[in-house]
């Protein structure tokens, strides 16, 4: 028994010193080690880079694109402040009715029907309204097509634009006058609007939303008192299919309209007036109701004038960016369990501005938390829950850039 066993082992020693068998075996087993440390360095390597993506997913602004955008800013801000009757979407047409010559103003509607509106009989006072509005078209026409040039640049040097949908529906508001009338724009369109202003490009799908917030800003309206904009009827001659949102109580009123069967979705909002206000508030100045909101009274305190790329480009007010970043920490606070998706969207938009600004416009953001804390411990509470939540998702301390 012995001697088979020797036999054996001195088979098996034999058999593992036949040339080339042994360093196959050997450098497989190396190779395939190999291979998995190397399979888990580049795991790791894409974790931390979506993790980054996921939570300061930002590029820099070439440039020369800031510049365009900056140029496009002062072109809509200077077309805005000297509105002539040259830049009349529409034309002066002539009619004989009974051999006398009779004026109408024709002009495409935004569903883009052509409509007609009686001036009177030609005069005096009538001809000189059209000897301007001749004399003024062709320098309207080329300040447009140099607005239309500008945004074709901006969209080709990487700047963040609107969707065609939402373009065509902040258009048609901003034809009607609700910007000019108090109205800002806020959620993520806005949030879109404030990388190009600050020159940065947010990535992700964040920012893919068919959702537009608009917001009445008391301030503004002291500034504009007699401007108004019919926002229904803005809505309806688009022609879109726009129709009311029914609200969660039977008879109470609806502040959203929505296109059926599309996530394309208009929603009116104001900043609550008393605590626990739910009730919708009549917007008298835009003909509509809208929704009351906690802590949307510190995001309207502040805004600026900043520009939607589309197809043209126009001009609407936005909150200030430091206070959409503090605000997004605070109403990411009030966000139940069942929207726990848009509460890390909240956080990942704030992280985003927190980090620009913090190196770029400290300032803003020291003005920004001094007022908030101005407001009350209650405030400054969501705030910092805020700051808390952000620093679990980010690993980053937030709150010692307000220390």
């Amino acid at each position: 028994m012995v001697g088979r066993a020797k036999d054996r082992k001195s088979s098996c020693r034999r058999f593992d010193s036949v040339p080339g068998r042994i360093s196959k075996t050997t450098s497989a087993t190396a190779l395939w080690n190999k291979l998995k440390i190397f399979s888990l360095v580049i795991f790791l390597e894409l974790y931390v880079a979506l993790t980054e993506a996921t939570y300061n997913p930002m590029e820099r602004i070439p440039l020369e694109t800031q510049t365009l955008y900056s140029e496009l800013l002062e072109q809509l801000s200077a077309q805005e402040a000297h509105r002539s009757i040259g830049q009349l979407p529409g034309t002066f047409v002539t009619k004989k009715v009974k051999g006398g010559d009779y004026y109408y103003f024709q002009y495409s509607s935004p569903g883009g029907v052509t409509k007609q509106i009686y001036l009177g009989k030609e005069d005096a006072i009538l001809k000189k309204v059209l000897e301007r509005f001749e004399k003024e078209r062709p320098q309207s026409l080329k300040e447009q097509k140099n607005i239309q040039r500008l945004c074709a640049q901006l969209r080709a040097g990487g700047a963040l634009t609107t969707d065609a949908s939402s373009g065509r529906v902040l258009k048609a508001l901003s034809d009607a006058g609700v910007f000019k009338g108090g109205g800002v724009l806020i959620g993520t369109h806005a949030f879109s609007v404030l990388g190009n202003l600050l020159g940065y490009r947010w990535e992700g799908s964040g920012l893919k939303t068919q959702d537009l917030d608009l917001a009445n800003s008391s301030i503004l309206n002291l500034i504009v008192p007699e401007t108004s904009a019919d926002i229904p009827q803005t809505l309806q001659s688009l022609e879109m299919g726009f129709l009311p949102v029914p609200a969660f109580h039977p008879g109470a009123a609806s502040t959203s309209f929505k296109v059926r069967g599309q996530a394309l979705r208009v929603d009116l909002l104001t900043p609550e007036k008393k605590p626990n206000q739910k009730k919708a508030v009549l917007i008298a100045r835009w003909n509509a109701w809208a929704q009351p909101l906690r802590y949307l009274d510190y995001l309207l305190d502040e805004t600026v004038r900043a520009a939607v790329i589309d197809g043209g480009g126009l001009l609407v007010n936005v909150p200030a960016p430091a206070r959409f970043a503090l605000h997004k920490l605070i109403v990411s606070q009030e966000r139940s369990v069942v929207f726990h998706g848009k509460k890390e969207k909240d956080l990942r938009q704030a992280s985003q501005l927190l980090d620009v600004l913090a190196s770029e416009r400290p300032g803003d953001l020291a003005l920004a938390w001094e007022d908030l804390k101005n407001r009350g411990p209650g405030w400054m509470k969501k705030a910092k829950g805020g700051l808390s939540a952000l620093k679990k998702l980010s690993n980053k301390d937030y709150l010692s850039i307000f220390e």
